[in-house]
């Protein structure tokens, strides 16, 4: 039975440089490696004929999980005896396994910005969606409603890539007419269908959603209710994959421009002085355990520079000051820790109460969405079916549409690989034509209910029918009654589809 073997050159160069980096135990990063390359290629790592690296010891790598892992590797291979010679030694699978996945941390390094707590948080990202591979494509096969005269059910098939470029959605209709019954019923029967893997972040803007308890229960969701009873949001948006000096630069500004596509009042003064404190800010917390600001912080650093200044308060004081005081967002100190990944999680954001910032708030918690996303590895495709991790669902979204949220562009563009999608519920088609960006080209589901002064041009970039059809259509859409719903058709033959929509209170 051996008791050591010894790493790659190659894979001891970037095991060297990765304990110089991250402080971390040869053994730690040694396992990380073994756990990166056994989700990522699985049998089919390729051998390791180098034995000129850095050794491993047996009980060192294994620590008390030696028959965890030859269990795992057991799984894995379809090999209910694995032989001590491929469990551990210098021509076994663990180390094809540890050489394969060094490369691997060395790549997964670079792209987190050569930040330990990025590198480790990537890989349990990894290994934990991969450990619920089993699941993972499975179909999201949702039954809409009926037709509206043949009575034919119709079943929208959410995450099938041979059918549909993407899964961004969006439900128009005026009040009263049904949408969000429907929209509630979608999101249920997603959960349910995905054993309740795939999660959703919900903009409650009207706070009629939060109140149905019922919806709560069946989607477990979690709410919380911003300026009611004292309870904040437990995410901090200062809280970034590293920390270097260029990653908060960059973070800075763009929190700066966020704030100022809110805020119509905020200028290029302005933009500079939040970017400045924010900074500050950040600096004032280097070093220590948790090193990211708040908004007090930020607050606090843009008050003295104003007072030392002498310049009198304007809008940048006032929203920092409604950010700090109504305790929006996790603060230091605070009983509860900030939520460390808002992709895992299905939250429900009821943002009625507010009489200002809904946008920003919103904006705010895209941003950091879109962070994690651009660190998540692709979402995985089985039989067709690509797994959809996260939903962001923005209702009364013709609220919002019109701001420049480049985080939110930017998961509509990017987030079909990673499983991240956009469900949009606003009043109506004309909602969507907004000049500096295209949300009807990307919006592969749309669901219009009753709307009334809806433009024919609208009608057809959002369905994709003909200009003819898309004036008649006008006509009809306007006079639809409650439940009822015109679509894109999924028969080749037919433009669109007119039906009966499903509703969460009859389902459930």
């Amino acid at each position: 039975m051996a008791d050591r073997l010894y790493t790659s050159s190659e894979a001891d160069e970037i095991l060297s440089a990765l304990r110089y980096e991250t402080r971390l135990e040869k053994a730690v990063l040694a396992r990380m490696a073994f756990s990166l390359s056994l989700v990522r290629v699985g049998t089919k790592v390729p051998r390791s004929p180098n034995f000129s690296g850095a050794q491993i010891n047996r009980p060192t790598f294994f620590g008390e999980h030696e028959l965890f892992l030859r269990t795992v590797l057991g799984m894995a291979y379809k090999k209910p005896d694995i032989s001590e010679e491929e469990l551990f030694s210098n021509r076994s699978l663990t180390k094809n396994h540890i050489d394969h996945g060094m490369g691997l941390l060395g790549e997964l390094f670079q792209e987190c910005g050569r930040s330990g707590d990025a590198l480790l948080a990537r890989v349990v990202q990894e290994v934990e969606f991969a450990g619920r591979r089993e699941q993972h494509g499975q179909g999201l096969d949702i039954f809409i409603g009926r037709t509206v005269l043949q009575r034919t059910e119709l079943v929208m098939e959410l995450n099938n890539t041979a059918r549909h470029a993407n899964s961004h959605l969006a439900i128009m209709g005026k009040p009263g007419t049904g949408k969000t019954q429907f929209l509630l019923k979608i999101l249920a029967d997603i959960r349910i269908q995905s054993h309740f893997q795939t999660n959703f972040i919900y903009f409650d803007y009207k706070g009629d959603v939060v109140d149905n308890q019922r919806f709560l229960e069946v989607a477990k969701v979690q709410p919380f209710g911003l300026l009611q009873g004292g309870q904040s949001l437990p995410v901090n948006p200062f809280i970034l994959p590293a920390y270097d000096e260029q990653t908060v630069n960059v973070s800075a500004r763009e929190k700066a421009e966020s704030f100022a596509s809110i805020n119509a009042k905020l200028g290029v003064v302005q933009k500079g002085a939040l970017t400045e404190a924010i900074r500050a800010a950040y600096a004032q917390r280097a070093g220590s355990p948790a090193p990211y600001p708040d908004f007090h912080d930020v607050y606090q650093i843009v008050s003295r520079m104003y007072e030392e200044d002498n310049k009198k308060d304007d809008s940048l004081i006032e929203v920092l000051r409604d950010l700090a005081e109504f305790d929006l967002f996790w603060r230091h100190g605070s009983d509860v820790q900030p939520i460390d990944r808002l992709s895992n999680r299905t939250i429900l954001i009821d943002v009625h109460a507010m009489p200002v910032l809904k946008e920003l708030v919103a904006y705010l918690v895209i941003e950091r969405l879109y962070k994690e996303m651009a660190l998540l590895p692709d979402s995985p495709v089985k039989d067709g079916r690509r797994t959809i991790r996260t939903i962001l669902v923005i209702d009364e979204a013709h609220n919002y549409l019109n701001q420049k949220n480049m985080f939110l562009q930017r998961i509509i563009r990017e987030g079909r690989s990673k499983g991240i999608v956009v469900f949009f519920a606003s009043q109506s088609p004309n909602d969507y034509q907004q000049k500096f960006f295209n949300f009807q080209e990307l919006l592969e589901f749309a669901y219009i209910f009753q709307c009334e002064g809806v433009s024919a041009v609208s009608v057809q970039e959002i369905l994709g029918c003909n200009s003819k059809s898309a004036k008649e259509l006008q006509t009809e859409i306007a006079r639809l009654e409650p439940w009822q719903v015109i679509s894109r058709s999924t028969e080749k033959t037919e433009e669109f589809v007119k039906f009966t929509a499903e509703a969460f209170y009859k389902c459930y």
